[in-house]
């Protein structure tokens, strides 16, 4: 299946990182996510309630997230994909995690997983 619905540049405010001053302030994180979704029968019916709802799953990132406090954007990513792949009807999610600031020149760095269900 090649359809996809997609999150980009969801920013999410966090208490990530290993560093002392990075356990006293929270961070902007950003996510973009791409989701496996067969979109022919939303498309077909023209409902709502048949689609993979983007809306909900941005709510659902938004809320782990901001309570989350991981050293690692790794650990974060991959708690995110189990969630997705968990409590949403996909079988397959790519996920870019980045966190911008961290490293003096670049505009941000982080990580890409791509997770299947078993």
């Amino acid at each position: 299946m090649t359809d996809k619905v997609f999150i980009e540049a969801l920013e999410i405010e966090a208490l990530i990182g290993i560093y002392d001053w990075e356990r006293r302030i929270r961070q902007p994180l950003w996510f973009d996510v791409e989701m496996s979704f067969d979109n022919r029968k939303p498309a077909a019916s023209d409902d709502i309630a048949d689609t993979l709802n983007y809306k909900a799953v941005s709510k659902r990132l938004i809320e782990y997230v901001s309570q989350s406090s991981f050293g690692l954007v790794e650990t974060l990513a991959e708690r995110c994909a189990e969630i997705i792949l968990d409590e949403f009807a996909v079988s397959h999610v790519r996920l870019k995690l980045s966190k911008p600031g961290a490293v003096r020149g670049a505009r941000a760095v982080g990580v890409i997983i791509e997770r299947s269900r078993a």
